[in-house]
């Protein structure tokens, strides 16, 4: 034999010996198959026996394997049909169990626990038909991201009871561009029947409340049904929950800076006159309608933070132990004790440098001080209405101070 007969010998067994080594990996083994037949005929029979033999048993997981941006709140649930659920085990990539219940009939599972942003879950599950052959379904996915998603962070607190005064006020973590859709996944609603319409002062902040006052006694329900809702571009809700909060009885103070006094009124009626020391005609306390949004028994009250420095840079005043401090706005208008001045500027001289003051005792321990009282017969939500100082009206959003806008004003800064 040539060398050349010698090589195409070889070559024409490699093949033969390749299809050889092909159909006995791929066929039933049947030695007298032939044509193209043999292999697919019987690797069908071979599935369809092995159908015959599966659990009739169907599991559903959601979301999707490999899905990512997936919801907290309603991604992770489990069903079937045609079967029974035995288990299903839900861990974080590093293998951290997350609790969950099958329903009482066994036809469905989903987590006890809110899941997680930016966090992998992986799911396995088991069920058993009818004949008790079972059924597996394993799936991964990842929880939207932080910076995929947005927050509204909600006052007041769920629970809580608030004065009149109080209104709902949300703000966004991220810019907020489609507005619209934003403010129709939330509802707020009153028991008193009231009216009530939210304002956008800017991308991350809206606040809702009705034409005047809460009516007292009222429950009032925020709804908040943001799961899935694109705020901006790309970027989702994820809150899905429900706040009530009730109002109390209705007190209003009026502080009139000419007077140097306050009335403190409720259902209307005078229930009390307390002396003032209002802003100095260097410093004048805003003029408005303020609602009550913060209450310290004792605070620190440092000018530096506000604007009030000397030629060193220093605070023109740095006082540690203010006493029953009530904040008026998020620029730092307060109603607070002072023990450091004497009794006789209260109801004589205005003296502060912005803020409202009572006569009050070093220590806030005395309850019998004006301070006192009025700090402990006080709510957040409570309103204080401010005269006659000669300075501008507080701005609407410096504070929860939205009723300084007239109702009109109010609802033409409503996305929907």
């Amino acid at each position: 034999m040539t060398v050349s007969k010698r090589r195409k010998g070889l070559t024409v067994a490699s093949a033969l010996l390749g299809g050889v080594l092909v159909l006995s990996a791929c066929s039933g083994g049947d030695d007298n198959a032939s044509g193209s037949d043999s292999g697919g005929s019987s690797q069908s029979k071979v599935d369809e026996a092995a159908a015959e033999k599966a659990s009739k048993a169907q599991i559903k997981i959601t979301p999707e394997d490999g899905s990512d941006n997936a919801s907290i709140n309603n991604s992770a649930a489990v069903t079937v049909s045609k079967g029974t659920l035995t288990s299903v085990k839900m861990t974080t990539s590093e293998g951290t169990e997350v609790s969950g219940q099958i329903s009482a009939d066994k036809t469905s599972w989903k987590p006890s626990t809110q899941l997680e942003r930016s966090t992998t879950y992986k799911l396995a599950a088991e069920a058993k038909d009818s004949d008790g052959r079972v059924a597996h379904e394993n799936a991964s996915f990842t929880t939207v991201s932080p910076a995929n998603s947005f927050i509204g962070s909600f006052t007041p607190d769920d629970g809580t009871t608030v004065g009149v005064g109080m209104p709902v006020s949300i703000n966004f973590d991220k810019a907020i561009t489609d507005k619209a859709a934003v403010q129709k996944g939330i509802k707020v609603s009153t028991t008193s029947g009231q009216e009530v319409a939210c304002h956008w002062f800017n991308a991350n902040r809206m606040d809702c409340r009705p034409e005047d006052y809460w009516k007292e006694g009222a429950t009032v329900t925020l709804k908040l049904a943001l799961d899935g809702v694109e705020g901006a571009k790309g970027v989702y809700g994820v809150q899905q929950k429900t706040v009530t909060f009730k109002i109390g009885r209705n007190q209003v103070s009026y502080v009139d800076a000419k007077t140097k006094q306050m009335k403190i009124t409720q259902d209307g009626k005078v229930v009390r006159t307390i002396p003032i020391s209002a802003g100095s005609p260097q410093n004048k306390t805003y003029e408005g309608v303020m609602v009550m949004s913060e209450k310290f028994k004792e605070t620190r009250m440092n000018g530096a933070t506000v604007g009030f420095t000397d030629d060193d840079g220093k605070g023109e005043y740095d006082i540690k132990d203010v006493p029953h401090a009530i904040r008026l706005s998020s620029s730092g208008t307060f109603i607070h004790g002072n023990y450091w001045g004497a009794k006789s500027i209260f109801g004589n001289v205005n003296t502060s440098h912005g803020c409202v003051g009572l006569q009050d005792a070093k220590g806030a321990n005395d309850p019998n001080t004006p301070g006192a009282w009025f700090y402990n017969n006080s709510m957040i939500g409570d309103v204080v209405v401010v005269e006659n100082t000669g300075d501008k009206t507080v701005a609407p959003d410096n504070g929860l101070n939205g009723w300084n806008m007239n109702w009109a004003d109010w609802k033409a800064g409503s996305a929907v």
